[in-house]
């Protein structure tokens, strides 16, 4: 606040002076105007000889010639120019324009230099011709004075504002910076109790301990305080999660490696190995998802890194990856896509690593002998002009989810009770934090094609919103897939 005072401080007293002259400048030119006035009225025509009716004694000369501060000067010309009295130096004034006509009796003003001094002219044109009815014949009378009163006036007006500013400027900068440093107390004093506060203390600010203006603002700063401490919590039960869930292959890796060294039977040795070997695998398995699910959770939320894809494309791809597993599950994988692409906005790696989920927790829970079937469509648009909705469906053949289930199947480390299969809870967390990022929406439905009783199926059906359509006449940008 004091750059933008001490800033139009000086702008204020230009404006003062400019202001102060013209002010000064009114009474004068008053004045000057009523000499010239009466000076005109005494210029008469006798006999066909200009002159003054009452000559002007050599005083009243004096006194037009000098005052006190100003010089004064007069001049008086016949018609043609002819110098009748008064001052010879005296500039005459400029020609009317073309077309213009010089109003008799009027007063007008001008500046001037006089001998390299600058001089205010007042002056007028006297009409010697009494006959209306012929062209006028005039007479020009002046009068100058220097400016030096002018100025002293201006200078005192300007000592007159200015001075009080000299004045009154500190003590309003003195009442500026108090009344802020009373202002900002608070947020001093709210600025000290945030430092004194423990790294881990993330409990709300109390409202009432601050200023009423800056109310809203500790609100949004305790609910970032609340999201931030939720986010901890959400990771250190993640962390602790984590941990547990890896106890189990890693306690099974050691007892079996402390098995296979205390036996001696080479068969009890390999059973032992073939043990190990399923306990590091499922370790590696959980270690991949976990991986997995901090990349998606890290995924940016605005799709700065997505791309035009072909979903068809990418299912294919996922779908050709897991033909190898299926066989040795024996259960029959399929893929049906449409003919024309099915084009959507996000990220390939993401996109194949929620169809592995999918079709990997599909294959653990399908028996032997059943399907599994990756499916993309598109749904029809409200308007024809506009593109349906992309939809990404992933059916099986196997004991189906209960409906009470559904909603708890996407939590981190959940397992449905009495499921046999193996896994960690994490393959279903991660295709919602990606299908999440995509802004598809998931949902879980039992399989309609399903003709086992005892295997109703599951369908994980992913709807991801549909592009904008395309502007007449633009190209469409490539897709990947």
């Amino acid at each position: 606040m004091l750059a933008p005072l001490l800033i139009l401080w000086p702008m204020s007293i230009a404006i003062t002076y400019l202001v102060a002259k013209s002010i000064a400048n009114q009474p004068f030119d008053h004045a000057l105007e009523d000499s010239v006035t009466v000076l005109a009225q005494q210029v008469r025509e006798v006999n066909g000889v200009t002159r003054l009716t009452a000559g002007l004694p050599g005083p009243a000369r004096d006194i037009l010639r000098a005052d006190d501060i100003d010089s004064v000067y007069f001049q008086i010309l016949g018609p043609q120019g002819r110098y009748i009295d008064g001052d010879r130096d005296l500039p005459h004034p400029d020609p009317a324009p073309d077309g213009e006509t010089t109003t008799p009796g009027t007063v007008h003003f001008r500046n001037a230099i006089l001998h390299g001094t600058p001089i205010r002219v007042a002056y007028a044109y006297v009409n010697l011709e009494e006959n209306r009815n012929r062209a006028p014949r005039l007479a020009l009378v002046q009068m100058a004075e220097t400016l030096e009163k002018r100025a002293k006036l201006a200078n005192e007006i300007i000592k007159g504002v200015i001075l009080p500013q000299f004045i009154i400027l500190p003590v309003v900068l003195a009442l500026v910076w108090f009344a802020l440093s009373r202002g900002l107390l608070p947020l001093a004093e709210l600025q000290e109790r945030i430092r004194a506060r423990p790294i881990d203390d993330l409990s709300p600010i109390a409202p009432n301990q601050v200023p009423e203006e800056i109310t809203p603002l500790v609100r949004s700063l305790n609910d970032m305080l609340a999201r931030l401490s939720q986010s901890i919590e959400m990771q250190k039960r993640f962390i602790a999660d984590a941990a547990h869930q890896m106890k189990t292959p890693l306690a099974g890796m050691r007892m079996q490696s402390e098995l296979a060294l205390r036996q001696t039977d080479q068969q009890e040795i390999h059973r032992s190995l073939e043990q190990l070997a399923k306990s590091s695998e499922a370790a590696t398995r959980l270690v991949n998802q976990l991986l997995a699910l901090a990349r998606a959770e890290n995924q940016p939320q605005a799709g700065t890194a997505f791309e035009p894809l072909d979903l068809a494309e990418v299912a294919c791809n996922a779908v050709r990856d897991w033909v190898p597993a299926s066989f040795n599950y024996r259960i029959d994988l399929g893929v049906e896509v449409p003919d024309a692409p099915v084009l959507i906005d996000g990220n390939a790696v993401m996109l194949r690593e929620l169809l592995s989920n999918l079709i990997d927790n599909a294959l653990r829970y399908t028996p032997q002998g059943g399907s599994v079937t990756v499916r993309v469509s598109a749904n029809e648009a409200p308007v024809p002009e506009e593109a349906g909705a992309p939809v990404l469906e992933i059916e099986d053949t196997g004991p189906g989810i209960p409906p009470a289930e559904r909603l708890h199947v996407f939590e981190r480390f959940y397992r449905i009770l009495g499921s046999s299969a193996e896994g960690s809870g994490l393959g279903l967390a991660i295709v919602r934090e990606i299908a999440q990022q995509h802004g598809a929406e998931v949902d879980i439905f039992s399989n309609p094609r399903a003709t086992h009783p005892k295997y109703p199926g599951s369908l994980f059906r992913l709807t991801f919103p549909a592009r904008p359509p395309a502007t007449p006449g633009a190209e469409e940008p490539p897709y990947h897939g």
